[in-house]
């Protein structure tokens, strides 16, 4: 008979302004199924905010040496340093069916040929917006140029609504609109490159900054949105366009449940759900970038290294096609496993998954593929852009020194 075991979980998954929490009750009923499956193994889980979790409570963990068995995974150059610290299990040998199946999705969960981590979903950002507001200020169709998108701002203003709501106050959603630029901006090779060699030279990436600033000027954003947070409160980023006040919000796949997560019952969701639509980010009139190109990434999760085996089952159970099905189900995002993607209901990530498949490729969030050295300093300088105490050089500048000290 197998020994009783508690795996600890760690997840970003916390309730709404309205107390709905979606996903941390699917999460907490794939627990409970699988301690039915396996009877032996329970789960301790704790819930923690998003920026909490992954800029605080993750590092200081791991540091520590007294990390949770599984936590929240982002991929890219963050599960690169913490592989290089030896924090994380290889799952490569222990679930390699379940990492199989999972096809292309799992390559930013893997470093030097090995597998450290399994994502949930995955998905591409782009603009959530009110269609009634825009009917509103007399827009007629989604924009595909940042021409169409500034004359589009500019009757949002005149009709005396808010165009775009940022939370510069958590930083990487501020940061989320340089990413964007550098990715029109940057040709293929020179942005996929500068991750591994940490190369900022390409003029692209002053560029980008300088496409951010001039759209700054245009008083897009709501009063004092450097200090604005992302999500949760109704004054976040995400609570002024969930409640009518802005038009438009920058924001990765996962934006449908924190804007449902503000509705107050079934009746005010679906009339949200109906009112909303998504377009991807629009083409710039200078670059290198492919205009199909994509900004994405995912969430997914780790196993500590000195976590008991049935942790590696359970991130396999996790991911497997039924779970996954009923993750699109209950909680209305996308899933990775290929056999779970029927499940998907919701138009506009219909229409966002159908983005993601013709992109001309996919570039993973560049604070996540920079790694927490270089990225943390690289949204410091997009930041103080946005405060008008930065300069597009000098988000380069912080990039390249933070680079010379890894």
């Amino acid at each position: 008979m197998d020994e009783p075991v508690t795996l600890t979980w760690w997840h970003n998954a916390v309730a709404g302004d309205n107390g709905e929490n979606l996903l941390g009750d699917y999460w907490q009923k794939v627990a409970d199924d699988y301690h039915a499956l396996h009877p032996n193994v329970s789960f301790q889980i704790e819930q923690i905010q998003n920026e909490d979790l992954q800029r605080t409570r993750i590092p200081v963990a791991l540091q520590s040496g007294d990390a949770p068995d599984i936590f929240q995974q982002w991929g890219g150059g963050e599960l690169a340093d913490q592989a290089d610290a030896g924090y994380l299990m290889d799952l490569s040998a222990a679930i390699p069916d379940a990492i199989a199946e999972l096809g292309g999705a799992v390559a930013p969960w893997q470093y030097d040929g090995t597998t450290y981590g399994v994502p949930f979903t995955f998905g591409v950002e782009g603009f959530w917006y009110r269609k009634s507001l825009f009917e509103k200020a007399g827009i007629t169709s989604e924009p595909a140029t940042m021409d169409e998108l500034n004359a589009d701002v500019q009757k949002l203003k005149d009709a005396g609504i808010i165009p775009i709501s940022v939370g510069a106050g958590d930083k990487w959603p501020a940061a989320h609109w340089w990413y964007n630029f550098a990715l029109r901006e940057c040709a293929k090779d020179v942005l996929q490159a500068s991750g591994i060699t940490f190369d900022f030279s390409d003029p692209c990436f002053v560029a980008a900054g300088e496409d951010l600033k001039a759209f700054i000027d245009t008083n897009p954003f709501q009063p004092q949105f450097t200090s604005t947070p992302a999500q949760q409160v109704p004054s976040s980023s995400a609570g002024l366009l969930a409640t009518g006040k802005s038009a438009m919000e920058l924001m990765g796949h996962w934006n449908i449940f924190v804007l449902d997560g503000f509705a107050a019952d079934d009746a005010a969701k679906a009339a949200l759900d109906a009112d909303l639509g998504w377009f991807p980010f629009p083409a710039t009139a200078s670059g290198k970038g492919d205009p199909t190109a994509a900004l994405g990434g995912g969430d997914g999760f780790s196993c500590y290294k000195d976590a008991p085996a049935a942790c590696a089952d359970f991130l396999a159970y996790l991911v497997s096609a039924d779970v996954q099905k009923g993750f699109a189900e209950a909680v209305g995002s996308l899933p990775v496993n290929p056999a779970a993607a029927s499940a998907v209901t919701n138009p506009n990530l219909q229409e966002l998954a159908a983005v993601s498949g013709n992109a001309a490729y996919v570039q993973l969030w560049l604070d996540t593929t920079y790694g927490q050295n270089v990225g943390g300093a690289m949204n410091d300088g997009i930041v103080a852009i946005f405060a008008g105490t930065g300069t597009p050089q000098g988000v380069v500048d912080l990039m390249t020194a933070a680079a010379a000290t890894a």
